[in-house]
């Protein structure tokens, strides 16, 4: 199905671009695999790190329509990766988020129907789920746009996964943690009772290829994942790294959730589950609004949503055995040497 294909990469210098590269580019599937960003240091430390034949660069923005569409000619598959992630930053410039999060997958999946992409995986955040904060909302558009935009290319499938945050990720809160460490000073948690989910970007991978091969156009997967508390965390990388530092609690920063859903109640109603993922079909009722009053679902008070709280909830124990896998762990806390591309 994807040898001899070319796929493009949006955001893909970033950790899922990575991500994806450590998966294919020493394989014979795709036989050309584009990066598209805005970050030429990073396009260029990537390109004398991996000299690879395979990998063609693109600089451009999402929000720009006449720098996106070049990149997609002759594109089979699409990757959507590039986005405003970090809750703060959107909180304080919500606009940009709108530019990027929601314009720019608007352009993308523009630019892929204008060009018959076959298909193009967007990629979303389990903040999307009832958000409440920028980053979320925009998120939540970029979902809206993307299954609006499904219904109408006939050539081209669009679909969307859902994922919580990514272990040792930029901005998550492991580097924080292990930085506070590295250096002998307190570790700060904002809720000891804060409950994410934990996953990895391999997690990633497998979700987005799994939407890859069973997506339908409008479908939203959805994976499986433990969660632990953020005190639970923070004391797993402690004895990880031998230490045992004082923990400062500094309360909740604007804009962050006790828990993370990943699938609303109603979602969660029409939820196929497909053993390690959920899929959740795209609602494809019309315009007739009376479909929307007249049609009600009585189960939907009986469902529950999946959220952090709610998923397999994993102990100090299950924590450090699941964190001590992590290449950026096993580098920056263990001190151990390890064949990795750019982070």
């Amino acid at each position: 199905m994807i040898k001899n294909k070319i796929l493009l990469i949006t955001g893909g210098t970033g950790s899922f671009g990575n991500a994806i590269l450590q998966r294919f580019l020493n394989t014979d599937h795709f036989s050309e695999i584009r990066i598209f960003s805005r970050d030429e240091k990073k396009q260029d430390d990537m390109r004398n790190l991996l000299k690879h034949p395979k990998l063609k660069f693109y600089i451009g923005d999402v929000r720009d329509f006449d720098s996106v569409e070049p990149a997609t000619r002759g594109v089979d598959f699409i990757f959507h990766a590039a986005a405003l992630k970090q809750v703060p930053s959107c909180e304080f410039f919500p606009m940009q988020a709108v530019k990027t999060n929601v314009e720019g997958t608007h352009n993308v999946i523009k630019a892929a129907g204008q060009n018959n992409v076959q298909k193009v995986i967007c990629l979303s955040t389990d903040k999307a789920a009832y958000p409440i904060n920028a980053m979320g909302i925009s998120k939540a558009m970029m979902e809206k746009v993307a299954i609006a935009a499904s219904r109408n290319l006939p050539n081209t499938t669009v679909c969307l996964t859902r994922y919580g945050n990514v272990m040792a990720s930029r901005g998550s809160v492991i580097p924080l943690f292990v930085n506070q460490i590295k250096n002998n000073k307190p570790l700060t948690i904002t809720d000891p009772n804060m409950t994410r989910f934990l996953m990895s970007l391999n997690d990633a991978v497998d979700l987005v290829l799994f939407a890859f091969e069973h997506g339908n156009s409008g479908d939203l997967f959805v994976n499986k994942a433990p969660a632990s508390s953020i005190e639970d965390l923070a004391q797993a990388l402690q004895e990880l790294a031998g230490t045992n530092l004082p923990v400062n609690v500094i309360g909740t920063r604007h804009g962050e959730k006790l828990y993370e859903t990943l699938c609303t109640r109603e979602e969660m109603l029409k939820a196929e589950d497909m053993g390690d993922f959920y899929r959740v079909p795209a609602d494809n009722r019309d315009l007739n609004y009376a479909l929307y009053f007249s049609e009600g679902a009585s189960k939907i008070t009986d469902i529950e949503d999946y959220h952090s709280h709610n998923t397999t909830q994993l102990d100090v124990a299950g924590v450090k055995q699941l964190i001590s896998k992590l290449g950026y762990v096993k580098k920056e806390l263990l001190g151990q040497e390890i064949d990795e591309f750019l982070v």
